[in-house]
């Protein structure tokens, strides 16, 4: 959530965001079960949040670092 909200974007066009980057079927609910860690994304969604965040893929994954977006 932290990524998305730092970007100005809607669940919705997260997921679109995501889908281009990923090239993988990314929808609202799948990253609203993200945000809620009901869900854990597919390493290419990963990757394609830390490329939309300009971010290392290890600063998404390890929830002891702080992002700095």
């Amino acid at each position: 959530m932290q990524i998305r909200k730092a970007l100005g974007l809607s669940q919705k066009e997260m997921a679109e965001r995501l889908a281009d980057q990923a090239a993988v079927k990314i929808t609202s609910k799948n990253i609203s079960r993200y945000e809620r860690d009901r869900s854990v994304p597919f390493i290419e969604v990963v990757l394609a949040y830390a490329r939309l965040a300009n971010v290392e893929m290890n600063e998404i994954v390890d929830d002891d670092l702080e992002l700095n977006l």
